[in-house]
């Protein structure tokens, strides 16, 4: 039986299968979502999603759906669905659905009549282009299929309406036509591997809704052009495929290169190959430049999110050669923002004070599974400039007092992870001693001092300085952030020092090189497991703490005082995890592998095969936000290589 299946049951019953979506992208930034009955939720839903530089950073949908008819003795049905108002959907044709199996490439049975047939996906590899393979595996008598394409030609952000300006100009190229409603958009070449006609019958699809975006509190409803419509004779046995593309295809070549993408894709046939699929999905290669996506469908290229999930979705999965093309792009950023310079790349907020010390510790981890001297001989000039750029002072918001530790002003601006922001201002306003800032802070100098240990006796004064250094910073660290009852301040300053019971104090636990002792280690850790463990994550505050709001629901400004107030993330598992591998070792694994299983759970929900960016802190712990998040993929597949060690 496949890992991915769905039956009959489950499709027909919306309930059930809207709320599930699906996700594939190319690897160079495009992609494709929607939900596994083909009904777009999201604005941010399509068929062929992509990159359009010349119009800005995001992304922009050419081509919403297709919808299909099967015809035979004149009688139609029409296998597309859509939502409209006043919660009528139409045509309905998730009613003629069978079985949707996503272990390989998505694939859509349908039943119609005595007509039984398939529907693929594939999403090339490095190219804007979507491939649909129908298959008819069954039919008594003559079919057709029909094929109307919906185009909407706008950004993710926005809606398409009728409008005199959209152009209905086409032309027609090799098995399709080609179109472009707007200037300054490429063409969209919309193809199939036979002969097939082509009816130029221009009309909008009016007031087409979706429910993620209502729910939400944001305009929900759109209208999209339809150009007219392909119809083509198909054969019982017979395959045809698809293709929209922004450059023309050779048809008679579809058919292969459709097998050969199948070929290449790994299973999605347990946990493990779901999680290394959804990781690659994340890489986003623009020429010489190799970024890593925060999350699907709404991230960008964000630092932090960057050097937090690059070991995750790399090492982990032994592609150390993507961890290095990654951090050349990364690393050339890096070294604009020290030297000065104007960022020749797009990684964003890398400015934030916490950022340089999370690309250490993404380093660490690359020594880790590579080796002292390799990390040493490539990065280990960078590692420097870093070090050395923290403790002369020069980030505009980082400052190394006499005691050893980084304060850091987070009054005014969200500098930590903990990022939202509600009428300008830091929902969580984390200024001073911030407590992971400093585990990482005292984290990077050892590693760093480890690393250059042995090096010539002009290079001793600096291991020399940050062993001192870091001595200074442990003792300061424990006499700040422990506090009576066990566990650890989240921030302190002059004013303030938080006493309120969040995650942030697990990676002091994680990391390799921690300030605490093994005893101190332990009551944190126990502290954490009886306020924070979910079955989906660490919780971002406890219950007993003031403002908790564990539920991520409503319109924006009630979601952003949600965000780090009380939901879960799978992410900080991961380091949770880890934490409790240092402290138990061997015996620590049986409650590890348990931990999982909630995560397992989630391969066949929300997005299948990935994990969504967070979940409410309360059962039923309900996925919610972006549909795939890199940080969360990645931290779980860090604790499956630690687990690895063990067997």
């Amino acid at each position: 039986m496949s890992y991915l299946r769905f039956d009959k049951t489950l499709m027909i019953n919306l309930e059930e299968s809207l709320p599930r979506e699906i996700l594939r992208a190319n690897r160079s930034g495009a992609y494709h979502c929607t939900t596994i009955v083909d009904c777009n939720t999201r604005k941010y839903h399509g068929l062929l999603v992509i990159p359009v530089p010349e119009l800005g950073d995001e992304n922009h949908v050419l081509l919403s759906s297709l919808d299909e008819t099967v015809i035979q003795h004149g009688a139609e049905f029409n296998l597309g669905l859509h939502k409209y108002q006043g919660d009528n959907y139409c045509p309905r044709g998730h009613k003629y659905i069978r079985e949707f199996d996503c272990e390989n490439v998505p694939i859509t049975t349908y039943r119609v009549g005595g007509v039984v047939l398939t529907k693929e996906k594939i999403f090339v590899h490095f190219e804007n282009r979507i491939l649909i393979k129908y298959t008819l595996v069954d039919a008594h008598s003559a079919t057709t299929l029909r094929f109307r394409p919906l185009l909407a030609f706008r950004s993710v952000r926005n809606y398409t309406h009728e409008n005199p300006y959209a152009s209905q100009e086409y032309q027609e190229v090799e098995n399709g036509i080609k179109t472009c409603m707007y200037p300054g958009y490429p063409e969209l070449f919309m193809q199939l591997n036979k002969k097939a006609d082509f009816h130029f019958e221009p009309c909008w699809y009016k007031g087409i809704e979706y429910t993620k975006e209502q729910e939400r509190g944001y305009d929900f409803n759109e209208d999209l052009y339809v150009p007219g419509y392909f119809e083509v004779n198909i054969k019982k046995g017979e395959s045809i495929v698809f293709s929209a593309g922004t450059t023309e295809f050779e048809t008679a070549n579809l058919k292969d290169t459709f097998e050969q993408e199948a070929y290449d894709r790994t299973p999605r046939d347990s946990f493990f190959h779901c999680l290394k699929n959804s990781a690659h999905q994340f890489h986003n290669k623009q020429g010489d430049r190799h970024y890593i996506l925060a999350g699907y469908p709404w991230f960008k290229c964000r630092a932090r999110d960057m050097f937090v999930s690059l070991p995750g979705l790399t090492l982990a999965i032994d592609e150390i050669d993507e961890f290095e093309s990654a951090m050349e792009t990364a690393q050339e950023a890096i070294l604009d923002y020290i030297n000065d310079r104007p960022l020749g790349c797009k990684i964003y907020e890398i400015d934030d004070p916490d950022v340089l010390l999370w690309a250490i510790w993404a380093l660490q981890q690359y020594a880790n599974a590579t080796s002292p001297e390799q990390c040493k001989e490539k990065y280990g000039s960078l590692l420097k400039d870093i070090i050395e750029f923290i403790r002369k002072g020069k980030h505009d918001n980082l400052f190394l007092h006499e005691n050893g530790l980084l304060y850091a002003n987070g009054t005014e601006k969200a500098i930590t992870w903990m990022n939202a922001t509600a009428n300008g201002y830091p929902v969580t306003p984390r200024s001073g001693y911030i407590v992971e800032v400093n585990s990482l802070w005292y984290n990077a100098l050892r590693f760093v001092a480890e690393l250059f240990k042995d090096e010539t006796k002009d290079h001793s004064f600096f291991t020399d300085s940050l062993e001192e250094l870091a001595e200074k910073a442990a003792k300061s660290f424990i006499e700040i952030f422990m506090n009576e009852h066990g566990y650890l301040m989240d921030y302190v300053n002059e004013q303030t020092a938080d006493l309120s019971v969040r995650p942030n104090m697990i990676f002091t636990l994680a990391f390799e090189y921690s300030p605490l002792d093994k005893s101190q280690k332990k009551r944190i850790l126990d502290f954490a497991t009886r306020e924070l463990l979910t079955p989906k994550g660490l919780r971002s505050l406890s219950p007993k703490s003031f403002g908790y709001n564990p539920n991520y629901v409503g319109p924006q400004i009630q979601r952003d005082y949600a965000y780090h107030q009380g939901t879960a993330w799978p992410w900080l598992m991961g380091f949770y995890l880890e934490a409790y591998l240092r402290i138990y070792g061997s015996s620590g694994v049986s409650f590890v592998e348990r931990q999982l299983i909630g995560f397992e759970e989630e391969m066949t929900q929300h997005c299948i095969g990935s994990l969504p960016e967070l979940f409410d802190g309360n059962p039923p712990f309900k996925g919610r936000g972006a549909v795939s998040f890199a940080m969360n993929v990645a931290l779980i597949l860090h604790i499956l290589k630690l687990l690895a060690r063990y067997y």
